[in-house]
Order: structure tokens, then sequence, then C-alpha cells
């Protein structure tokens, strides 16, 4: 198995440094196209292989993994095209928003292998969260091994495609959510007088040790609620303010606005 990479931003970059560091593909197995050249030097040192021009990459793997942005996808997809350098033997996986399967083999013109990936910016770390779906020309032997290359950099989950907008506001966007908590809580401590530092380390360890919680124990979130807001209690305080300010409902609707864009730039 080989892979190309088309555009080696950042997310591209997290990814092949976790299929070396994984062991999954050598890194001889990896080619690289990317306007920007500049981008390749750390992969190159690693052994990946950089192509000269957009047929070289596409003709260098049986896998393309189309790491643009959106709004990039169609001249792309029409540039391969035109170079011939796509035919049913060749896998796509896509990594970009709203970007469908249909879409990706009617631009090509033709009928290929489509996997369709939503990763998150985690998965710098090695703990991301990947959805992905495939369309009806992919193997069960190709699937199992593209799912296997993410796999290495976090957990990944099988969807079918009808979900793979309404799961950007599931695993893609949230993780601004946290960070949007984390920063109110620490500004609103350092105006109650806490050290910022000491806010950071305290606000940190507190939503990491409530992830543990949830992944690790068998409690529910609202049985996890519940253990912690002892009734006529500083908590319950707090949780009634919140439900006072709809919280649930303001994230609800910060998740189907973003699945009504995802949409849109899929139209």
């Amino acid at each position: 198995m080989k892979i190309t990479f088309v555009g080696v931003g950042n997310m591209a970059g997290a990814i092949i440094r976790s299929i070396i560091n994984s062991g999954r593909l050598k890194p001889q197995d990896i080619t690289l196209f990317d306007h920007n050249e500049t981008k390749y030097e750390p992969f190159l040192k690693l052994g990946a292989l950089a192509a000269k021009d957009l047929t070289e990459a596409c003709e260098a793997s049986n896998m393309i993994l189309l790491a643009v942005k959106p709004q990039d996808y169609q001249s792309l997809l029409e540039d391969i095209k035109s170079r011939g350098c796509c035919d049913s033997s060749k896998i796509f996986i896509s990594v970009a928003a709203a970007i469908s399967t249909p879409y990706i083999c009617s631009t090509l013109e033709i009928e290929c292998p489509v996997v369709r990936v939503m990763p998150n910016t985690p998965l710098l770390l090695g703990v991301g969260a990947t959805a992905i779906s495939r369309n009806k020309y992919v193997t069960d032997k190709d699937y199992t091994k593209i799912c296997g290359l993410f796999a290495a950099s976090g957990t990944v989950t099988a969807l079918d495609e009808s979900l793979m907008n309404a799961v950007i506001s599931v695993n893609s966007t949230s993780p601004v959510y946290l960070y949007m908590l984390a920063k109110a809580m620490i500004d609103n401590s350092v105006e109650q007088g806490i050290d910022e530092k000491a806010s950071r380390e305290l606000v940190f360890q507190a939503l990491k040790g409530s992830v543990e919680m949830l992944c690790k124990s068998e409690y529910s979130p609202d049985e996890l609620i519940k253990m912690v807001a002892s009734p006529k209690g500083t908590t319950e305080a707090a949780l009634k303010k919140l439900n006072e300010l709809n919280f649930c409902d303001v994230v609800s609707k910060a998740m189907y606005a973003c699945t009504q864009r995802a949409d849109e730039i899929g139209r």
C-alpha cells in the first residue's frame, strides 16, 4: 500500500507523522505534493518522497488523500481528471468538510472508490476522534487498511455517509466548545483574583479529569452531574444559572448551525 498526500498542511502533517510513527507504512511509501514545497522538509527528513507535479503525485500511489480546503476541491479534481491520472483502481480519500463521495466521482467523471474522513485537531497529539464512511466501490480490505491508518492517531468510528455532515458538529467542531468553556472559566477565575497560571492549571486539569470520568467510569453524564451537584450546594447554584441561560439549548443550536453550514457547502 502506498499513499499520496495532495496538500501538506497541519492535518495532513499530523496524519503523516502518526502513520510513520505507528509503522503502518514505511516513509518511502508516502508521496507528498503541495504548491508550497517548504512544507516537505520535515517529512523528507523522515524518508517520505516528494512529487515534482500533480501527475507524478497521483501516479505514485494507489491511494490519494486530498487534504486541501473544500473550496479548492473542484479545481483540484478537474486538474486530476485533465491529466488522465484517475481510474477505478485509485482510491481517493477526502478529509474536507461537506465534500461527498458522489461529488468526487461526478467531478472526476469516473466510478471510483472514495473514502470520506472527518478527523479533528486532537489528532495532532495522537488522541483524535475520526469519523469515516465509504462508497460502494471501496473493498472491505482497503477500507480496513484506511481505518487502520487513522486509528494510529486516535479512535475511528464508521458511519453512513448520510451522517457525515452532522458528525462535523460532534467530533470536528466540538473541541472549540471546550476551548471556549476553558477560556470563559479562566477569565472569570482571574476576575475573582486567582492568578492566571494557577487558573489555567486548575481549569485544564479539571476538564481533563472530567473527560476521564466520562470515558472510564460506568456513569452517564446525567449521573455524573448528580454526583457533583449536592442539594442546595454551590454546584446546584451554578447549574440553576446554566439552566436559566439555556446552556444545553445554546450548545444544541451551535451544533445545528454547524451542520447547516456543512449542508450549504456541500450543495
